[in-house]
């Protein structure tokens, strides 16, 4: 792994998912689980059950990864940062109809079926609140989080760290930050540059305080996560991404390389306008190779694999909704025209959904396993 992200040869092609859904997962550890159920497990923190989630979330994902002991690479997001112990919430959302509740700040939350998690569809404040320079201005304090947050990744760098590539968790990245979500971050964008401006450089430093503390002992790399892009290309143009937002990336990724970590970025959609900048940064692995966008494998290795390595290259789409010939096929076919074109990592498009057939996800592994050690030139 840490060849092939350093674009060195390698003997055979790794794999890694980024992330894989609770169905997939009780299908391999043969019980119900909370890992990666985010509706099951955000109720039983919400009824104050968090210690009953945790302890999910440790010993389920370390016997998936090691039933699946084929996996090269694994994410902290099934192991993911955790409440503290002891966490009661003081006032959580009640329930007011099925599968939808409200806070006392009269936000309405509703699950959404399509992305497996409970969805805010109504926030009071989402245009009313309003964002100054003040809130922005002064250095954010270094205060040591309760280590207790860490008790799942912890026990997944301990358990698998020596054995896999862990790439593990970090202080933030808010380069492309929407200040109110989506929507309205977008339009902030336009009408309060200067705040916009503002408030990714305050979050550019917390991250770099926060690093020392969310960078555990043991993890191999660093997982940014920051969806730039929809399938028609980026939400913001290449100029205003490299006014506003990769001045924070490159500062963000040197902060983390100061470290002696890898670097790795899952950004969604077609990010192909931004892969340069992305590469100035010092991002050394990019991930969510979305084949719907535009983000073919052997395409993106063509221009850009000299200097970033690629991860990815499975369609999810098909691990969902075709066969398992199907899927067999696609994986040939990357493995032989990505394999001439130097290191990758194959996985997924973006990851092992909620939904994916159970067949398809093993004949995916089972072709791999036959292939991986000849595909390469």
């Amino acid at each position: 792994m840490r060849a092939a992200i350093a674009r060195k040869a390698v003997d055979q092609v790794p794999l890694g998912f980024y992330v894989v859904d609770y169905d997939t997962i009780e299908h391999v550890i043969g019980r119900k689980t909370y890992v990666r159920n985010k509706v099951a497990a955000q109720i039983a923190f919400w009824e104050g059950r968090r210690d009953e989630v945790v302890q999910s979330y440790k010993e389920d994902t370390v016997e998936f990864y090691r039933k699946l002991d084929i996996c090269d690479i694994i994410c902290f997001k099934e192991a993911p940062i955790v409440p503290p112990k002891g966490y009661k919430p003081e006032d959580p959302p009640r329930p007011v109809a099925e599968d939808l509740w409200r806070d006392s700040r009269g936000r309405v939350y509703k699950v959404s079926q399509v992305s497996n998690e409970i969805v805010v569809v109504e926030d009071p404040d989402k245009w009313s609140r309003e964002y100054t320079l003040a809130e922005f201005e002064g250095e954010p304090q270094d205060t040591p989080p309760d280590q207790t947050i860490f008790e799942a990744v912890d026990h997944l760098v301990d358990a698998l760290g020596a054995e896999r590539y862990i790439a593990g968790t970090r202080g933030g990245l808010r380069a492309f930050y929407l200040l109110g979500g989506m929507e309205r971050g977008l339009l902030e964008y336009a009408l309060h540059p200067e705040i916009v401006k503002a408030a990714i450089a305050y979050e550019c430093k917390r991250g770099n305080l926060l690093d020392k503390y969310y960078i555990r002992p043991g993890q191999d790399g660093v997982l940014f996560e920051e969806d730039t892009a929809g399938t028609n290309g980026p939400l913001i143009s290449p100029s205003m991404y490299r006014e506003f937002c990769f001045p924070a990336l490159k500062e963000r990724t040197r902060n983390v390389l100061s470290y002696g970590k890898q670097v790795l970025l899952h950004a969604c959609g077609d990010n192909r306008p931004l892969l340069d900048m992305f590469i100035e940064a010092g991002i050394q692995c990019y991930q969510s190779l979305q084949t719907n966008a535009g983000m073919d494998l052997p395409t993106l290795q063509e221009r850009w694999g000299h200097a970033l390595c690629f991860w990815g290259g499975v369609p999810t789409e098909l691990l969902i909704d075709g066969t398992p010939e199907e899927v067999r096929a696609a994986v040939r076919d990357v493995m032989l025209r990505a394999g001439q074109r130097g290191p990758f990592i194959l996985g997924p498009s973006h990851s092992i959904a909620k939904g994916t057939k159970y067949a398809n996800f093993m004949a995916m592994l089972d072709e791999f396993d036959r292939s991986r050690g000849r595909c390469l030139s």
